[in-house]
């Protein structure tokens, strides 16, 4: 799904359990960076993420159990935020969705799916570079920020989130201003040391 996503030109990632657990940290840290406008995602996400502000869940198929289907939507419409959740479903498992509504107590909303018109594939405002240096040494967010803001020359506004791990830090940049960034980043010097710096690519 996600491939069929990416070819149609849609910002997508999958999240499963086949990657080992780097792969899977940045796959949601770019998702949660706006790097990424579409997860495809099994039912490891199911539980345990905490994505805030998260406008919609879309499930293609029914989980076999009401605690696994409750997880995945309850993604959404998180701590009083708005959200929607759509479970995808062919008339022969609406026996499994009127199942799943009576042990949940809430009736289902039918709608029809809707006609099928050419869409404009969804982009991310964002990308993330990934800097070769962490806690380990001594970088913060601080650091970073104001190596892109002072020496970079970076607006403020164009810089996300920072995200600095033991050994290596991500911080999420404006789509546009990602590639001068990059360069900057890589020529110039953040506490006086050079790092390596590359953008944040695979899904």
């Amino acid at each position: 799904m996600a491939q069929l996503l990416s070819a149609r030109g849609f910002d997508a990632l999958a999240l499963h359990g086949e990657r080992d657990q780097r792969d899977r940290d940045e796959v949601l840290l770019r998702f949660i960076n706006h790097s990424c406008a579409v997860l495809v995602a099994t039912d490891v996400a199911a539980r345990g993420l905490d994505i805030a502000a998260l406008p919609q869940v879309i499930s293609y198929d029914i989980a076999r159990d009401v605690d696994t289907h409750v997880h995945r939507i309850g993604r959404t419409g998180r701590a009083g935020a708005s959200g929607t959740a759509a479970t995808l479903c062919t008339p022969g498992e609406a026996y499994r969705a009127e199942r799943l509504a009576e042990e949940l107590k809430t009736p289902l909303s039918w709608q029809s799916p809707p006609k099928l018109e050419p869409v404009t594939p969804l982009t991310a405002p964002n990308r993330t570079l990934i800097i070769g240096g962490g806690r380990k040494d001594k970088l913060r967010p601080g650091d970073i920020l104001g190596a892109l803001t002072g020496e970079a020359g970076l607006d403020a506004d164009a810089i996300g989130q920072i995200s600095i791990q033991p050994t290596r830090s991500y911080v999420a940049i404006a789509r546009g201003q990602a590639p001068s960034a990059l360069v900057r980043i890589r020529d110039g010097r953040i506490k006086g040391r050079r790092f390596r710096v590359q953008e944040l690519r695979g899904g």
